[in-house]
């Protein structure tokens, strides 16, 4: 088995000011994948032995970037595949890992990117962006399996992320014992910690200074989008933003005379691809998976994750990162970031852990022998990843796999009765609107979910707890 080693990464970013300015999405995308390869130190060698190009397709972009790349550099014959949404990007960062391990590719690129930001500017101006022409198709196209979202928590329209992770918040602040003030402020708290860290980041997209009162209450440039959630708790994805990097082997790494100093080696690559839906959950604020991942991770390394110098927790929502941080053990005071996270550094939609990575790669190079963690997220706190990475060599070779079995084993599962009509108790809640989306746990002990159309119980829900609540639940609706 080959030992297979990260040698370069790097980052492309633009943020436009008028429509129709900047590059599209594919050009972004080969811009960071040119660097990453050059940030090896011997770029041109290094082009000759990649083999396997491997690229996630988010908003903006078509589905042959893998090719584009390929061609960029100088290998038309390497292998593309695109991944769609719904795949962790984790599975492409262990792919790699693997395929070099297994020397079935000698290099290999993983790269994504956004422009969200200038499509966006694009459209409210009704300006036409020209769009590449596209090339022949990948050679293998990866789509997500399982369900995501449960069909009553479509039909309620709670499925936009902020609303899902709302009501993780909420069954959290149940869980904790909070008030909805402590709430409040427990999470303006720790994103106000974030900013700090984007304030040091000269490549944020948003590294304006932010207090924890702003970003606690709404207003015209804060609005609540799904209570308790403001504009700035949420992963701001209206940005340009690419992220490439290169794994290939010690052996390729020796032939090509990249310095020692440029290795950043795996130790750990592990997710879990159960797709569970939120409330299908018997632990709404709970993460069986991850919790999996962590104690692999951790009995693989013999290192505690606690005692791990560098964190880059997936940021897309303060659930998400206060939820990891509960199921991986790490102290919830401790730094959860080295880019300043999703609201504030920026959230490209499939990018983001190719952004961390790359930036954990120099955070590593500048402090050798630390470890670093990376995590992913893919869906509503659905599918886990989880990475270590370090610039010692493992001495028990690179730990890689999908966790699922150990995952369903750790995941209880509450039956979801699909048309109630029952009395129950609210087990989270969030606001949007006039409107309450509720999870609702029956006498019956199966779930449901509802709603409330209801202006003036929506806004005393903002003031005064509804978990625990009694109500009564017919179909899709709920009355306290």
């Amino acid at each position: 088995m080959n030992t297979p080693v990260l040698v370069g990464a790097a980052t492309a970013e633009q943020q436009l000011q008028h429509p129709g300015d900047g590059v599209g999405c594919e050009e972004l995308l080969v811009a960071a994948a040119v660097d990453a390869v050059a940030d090896a130190g011997v770029g041109a060698e290094l082009s000759t032995k990649i083999d396997l190009v491997l690229v996630t397709q988010g908003l903006s972009m078509l589905s042959d970037g893998a090719q584009r790349i390929a061609r960029a550099l100088g290998t038309p014959d390497a292998r593309s595949v695109t991944y769609q949404v719904g795949i962790p990007q984790q599975t492409l960062v262990s792919r790699a890992i693997e395929a070099v391990r297994r020397g079935d590719a000698r290099a290999v690129v993983v790269a994504g990117a956004e422009t969200k930001r200038r499509d966006d500017l694009a459209r409210r101006a009704d300006v036409t962006l020209a769009r590449p022409k596209p090339f022949t198709k990948a050679d293998e196209l990866v789509a997500p399996a399982g369900e995501i979202v449960a069909r009553p928590e479509v039909e309620i329209g709670a499925v936009l992320p902020v609303q899902q992770y709302a009501l993780i918040d909420s069954a959290r602040r149940a869980a904790n014992g909070w008030t909805l003030d402590e709430h409040r402020d427990d999470i303006a708290a720790m994103w106000a910690g974030f900013n700090e860290v984007a304030q040091t980041n000269p490549k944020a997209a948003f590294p304006g200074p932010m207090s924890a009162a702003v970003i606690r209450e709404s207003s015209d440039a804060n609005r609540m989008l799904a209570f308790p959630y403001n504009k700035w708790h949420n992963s701001q994805w209206s940005v340009d933003q690419a992220a490439a990097f290169v794994i290939t082997s010690t052996e390729t790494a020796d032939t090509c005379a990249i310095d020692l100093e440029r290795r950043v080696f795996p130790h750990v690559g592990l997710e879990s691809s159960l797709s569970l839906s939120l409330s299908r959950r018997a632990g709404l604020h709970r993460w069986p998976a991850m919790a999996v991942l962590g104690r692999a991770a951790e009995t693989h390394t013999g290192r505690p994750l606690p005692t791990i110098e560098h964190v880059e927790l997936y940021s897309c929502f303060p659930a998400a990162v206060r939820v990891q941080q509960a199921e991986l053990g790490l102290d919830p005071a401790a730094p959860a970031t080295i880019t300043g996270g999703m609201t504030f550094a920026g959230g490209p939609f499939n990018n983001f852990v190719f952004q961390a990575t790359a930036a954990m790669v120099g955070r590593l190079r500048a402090d050798p022998g630390a470890f670093g963690l990376v995590t992913a997220v893919s869906g509503l706190l659905t599918k886990p990843g989880l990475a270590l990475w370090s610039t010692d060599a493992p001495t028990d070779g690179v730990l890689i796999g999908d966790l699922v079995d150990d995952a369903t084993a750790a995941s209880t599962v509450v039956p979801l009765d699909e048309n109630p009509s029952d009395c129950g108790a609210i087990a989270a809640y969030t606001v949007a609107g006039e409107r309450i989306a509720a999870i609702i746990d029956l006498d019956s002990g199966l779930r449901a979910v509802a709603a409330l159309d209801d202006a003036a119980a929506a806004a005393d829900a903002c003031r005064s707890e509804l978990i625990g609540s009694r109500v009564s639940v017919s179909g899709r609706s709920f009355a306290l």
